[in-house]
């Protein structure tokens, strides 16, 4: 197979999906697909016209992946806004199909890009930015992922350990990102943790419903952001909440400790407090250890820096964060936090202004934009 022939043909077939109407996001995953299969195939049955072969096999990608998409979408649309509680009604084969491609064949990291991208509708930069990684790596993993799978059966499901995974970065997605996916997440998660007896799938559903139950206030009717101090709790859901802790508390009582448990019970913590000023920081910053002992993230020390600034004040915070890599995400935002709580409005508002520049989303942005105006306008 001539691979430099492949590559000279791929943009004029991403054109012409363009062309038909085809976004350009999904026409590039729908081209990769079909280059895929042409490696798979072209060795021993190369086509006479291969341009035309990667546009009829691109082509039929899209249509496939647009009426999955659509279908996903009218699932969505049957649950309601806000999760029931209790088990879930019906077993539909979306969480079958989560497990079919979380394969054995693949790497836990690999099957959670490739699940994300084929059944959790979520782009290849969406799934880029949940791991922290360039978006063109991340399209070379899901292209690798669906070479190793192109060839065998789908009939050995993966681990349950890579769908809790998965089905927490959907949920991720869906309540701080781009699309509303967060039901759906909650949904499958009471399914799976219905189905079976595993203490981390508990501890997903507690920590979704937990946050699930402050989301209508994380945003002002602008559209701006709400820090969680300065939301109204009077507005959280508090039927939801009560269930998740009933549910968490279920599964600590198990001594099977995870990651999704600690971070409910953070979580707990956090809605349990009647006031920002009445949080029980101690005892956060204790699950965060406990959290950073489980999974030693860069991530949980960054959000323990906050919390120890909290419990201990902006010093020990400060502290705790100098030990990070100033090149973390958001790790600039919590810097400037800190520098204001410590006295230093000056230092605090370059770097908002500073974490501004480097904001994943817009919104976020916005948000670190006016902060650094509020404390420049004092001086």
């Amino acid at each position: 197979m001539n691979e430099a022939l492949i590559r000279s043909l791929t943009p004029g077939v991403l054109g012409i999906l363009v062309r038909r109407g085809a976004d350009f996001a999904a026409a590039e995953d729908a081209v990769q697909d079909a280059l895929v299969e042409a490696v798979r195939v072209w060795p021993t049955d190369p086509p006479r016209d291969p341009k035309g072969w990667l546009v009829t096999v691109a082509w039929r990608r899209f249509l496939d992946a647009t009426r999955a998409d659509a279908a996903r979408r009218r699932r969505e649309d049957r649950v309601d806004e806000e999760p029931a509680p209790g088990p879930a009604p019906a077993v539909d084969d979306t969480l079958q199909l989560y497990f079919l491609c979380a394969h054995p064949s693949l790497t836990p990291a690999s099957a959670v890009a490739l699940t994300l991208r084929a059944v959790g509708g979520l782009t290849t930069r969406q799934i880029a930015q949940a791991y922290l990684v360039p978006e063109a790596t991340m399209a070379q993993r899901i292209s690798r992922a669906k070479r190793t799978v192109s060839g065998v059966r789908l009939d050995q499901p993966g681990d349950v350990a890579t769908v809790l995974r998965v089905l927490y970065l959907v949920f991720n997605e869906g309540y701080s990102g781009d699309v509303d996916l967060a039901a759906e997440a909650i949904r499958l998660t009471r399914q799976l943790a219905a189905a079976i007896d595993h203490p981390e799938a508990a501890g997903l559903l507690a920590l979704m419903l937990l946050h699930h139950a402050r989301r209508a206030t994380r945003t002002a009717p602008d559209g701006s952001l709400v820090p969680l101090a300065e939301q109204d709790r009077g507005r959280w859901d508090t039927e939801s909440i009560a269930e998740g802790v009933e549910i968490l508390q279920a599964a600590l009582a198990r001594d099977r400790l995870g990651e999704f448990q600690a971070q409910a019970a953070i979580a707990a913590l956090h809605a349990d407090a009647p006031t920002a000023e009445e949080t029980d920081w101690v005892q956060i910053v204790e699950w965060y250890d406990e959290l950073t002992r489980l999974t030693d993230s860069p991530v949980v020390r960054l959000n323990r820096a906050v919390a120890v600034g909290e419990a201990d004040g902006p010093r020990a915070g400060l502290a705790a964060l100098a030990a990070l890599d100033p090149a973390l995400p958001r790790h600039t935002a919590v810097a400037a936090y800190l520098h204001e709580r410590d006295g230093d409005p000056a230092r605090a508002a370059r770097l908002y202004a500073e974490a501004a520049h480097k904001a994943p989303t817009l919104a976020e942005r916005d948000h670190l934009t006016r902060q650094a105006a509020r404390l420049n306008a004092r001086r």
